[in-house]
């Protein structure tokens, strides 16, 4: 454990300020400033001698939480990533881009404010990438078989580093000219600029993962032809398909899907010329969509100087606090400021769209919204309580529907279930023998741990299924699910 007397001496939860938002908003770093060692050290000294660390429970990884706390107050630094990378491939993804579930578990959360195990989390690998404590760790022998990971996101890239650590070849397909998958082009600089993300395949490509980015599976090389080639597929291609909204107007100019947006406005910021960039300048901005997602498209339009943000949910607000129905140690729903609500707009809930209204340009112009009614169990407009909001630019952020299986259906076909994503069995294999699938491309859009850990026991049955056993971790089975969704 880490001080005896650290949750009751510190009683409160201290996090690194972030800078300033007319500072921030004149660029794309991180938001946060650099962290007091001092109070790094108070926070992860609040960890208690819980006797059964729940935080354990809350993290699809298993990580170790309690430990690496204990070897940060301690001054361990070294010891502490050794401990954290045991279970985690990229501490610095999750430190950044995860809700921290591990958190809502935390047992000093049932009566204090939980400990700060995500930023300890990221300070931990950012001290090791700083000291050069981060070193490739490539295979003592090679096996002679051959793996293709099909998606280079969070779940392919760990089930790759986790593959080639065993001594396999592997190649990591990507079919967008970078690897990366939404970390790449879905994830704002703001929150984690993609020096962590390049410094990371670096590390990989000197292990002696392979990758080939820009080659579309199903239309480059088609699916028969890459299983021929390698002894075993990874399919890890996410759950990109974007949940529409078929009103009225849907398809006037000015409506976009947000990781379209997002997308374009990555790729400008590493460098790229986008022709006719969807960009919020000078524009009245309404996003739908509540979620994360929602608030990417919200700091992105602040920086790209728009006149108005408004973001609109058709649910209730969530509450500040706990709710009796999710009791600790579940995730609950709450309302969560972020720090692109910091920097300006109007968020609006109980607001059903209606339809986006057009002018003779067929440009969108408003969009109409009403009160949600709630009628047996359904949410739908309250009729005589429209009104419409001025909108120059609509972004949808309304979730995700599933994968992308247009070329797997025709060339390759693979049983989807109802959610629209590709059936596996608990082991993550596929009715094709040799034929894995991990991440949300089996699971339906979920977290970026839930992604890393899918990727790393999809790894272990891979070498299983090549070898006839393995010892790499299986953290987690296809059919799991999280406490609380």
């Amino acid at each position: 454990m880490a001080d005896p007397r650290g949750f009751i001496n510190v009683p409160e939860r201290e996090l690194p300020p972030r800078r300033p938002v007319p500072i921030r908003l004149m660029d794309w770093k991180e938001v946060y400033e650099q962290g007091d060692p001092g109070q790094l050290r108070r926070q992860a000294g609040r960890c208690m001698d819980c006797g059964i660390p729940f935080c354990h429970q809350g993290c699809p990884l298993g990580n170790l939480i309690p430990e690496w706390n204990d070897l940060t107050w301690r001054g361990e630094g070294r010891q502490a990533i050794e401990r954290l990378h045991a279970t985690n491939n990229f501490p610095e993804f999750t430190g950044k881009l995860c809700p921290a579930p591990c958190e809502s578990s935390c047992v000093l959360a049932i009566n204090q404010p939980a400990v700060t195990i995500k930023q300890v989390e990221a300070s931990i690998i950012e001290q090791a990438w700083n000291n050069g404590w981060v070193q490739p760790a490539p295979p003592e022998r090679l096996t002679g078989k051959t793996v293709a990971v099909v998606g280079s996101g969070p779940a392919g890239l760990a089930a790759a580093q986790q593959l080639t650590r065993a001594g396999h070849t592997v190649a990591v397909f990507e079919k967008d000219d970078r690897i990366g998958g939404l970390l790449r082009y879905g994830i704002p600089d703001f929150k984690m600029e993609k020096r962590h993300l390049d410094q990371r395949l670096t590390q990989m490509q000197a292990e002696g993962t392979r990758f080939r980015a820009g080659v579309e599976i199903g239309v480059d090389i088609t699916w028969d032809e890459l299983r021929r080639r390698y002894d075993a597929v990874l399919v890890a291609t996410g759950a990109p398909r974007p949940r529409d909204l078929p009103i009225p107007g849907r398809d006037a100019l000015g409506v976009h899907f947000a990781m379209e947006y997002l997308t374009q406005s990555n790729r400008v910021q590493a460098g790229d010329t986008v022709a006719e960039q969807i960009t919020a300048e000078g524009k009245h901005v309404v996003v739908l969509g509540g979620g994360d997602t929602g608030a990417d498209c919200i700091g992105t339009a602040h920086r790209q100087d728009a006149l108005s943000v408004t973001n609109l949910a058709i649910g209730v607000q969530p509450p500040s606090e706990r709710p009796d129905s999710q009791p600790w140690p579940m995730q609950p729903t709450l309302f969560e400021v972020q720090s692109a609500h910091e920097e300006g707009g109007e968020r609006m809930y109980l607001a059903s769209t209606v339809e986006f209204v057009t002018n003779d340009a067929g440009e969108v112009r408003a969009v109409v919204v009403a009160e949600t009614a709630f009628v047996d169990g359904r949410r739908v407009p309250k009729p005589g309580t429209e009104r419409e909001i001025p909108a120059d630019l609509v972004l949808l952020s309304l979730g995700f529907a599933g994968a992308d299986t247009a070329s797997l259906d025709q060339q390759f076909p693979l049983p989807q279930d109802a959610r629209g994503t590709i059936r596996r069995d608990a082991d993550y294999t596929t009715v094709e023998p040799g034929v894995f699938v991990a991440g949300d491309a089996g699971r339906g859009a979920s977290l970026i741990v839930w992604a890393i850990a899918e990727g790393r026991a999809a790894a272990a049955e891979i070498d299983r299924y090549l070898q006839g056993s393995t010892e790499l971790p299986a953290p987690v089975r296809a059919t799991d699910r999280p406490i609380a969704v």
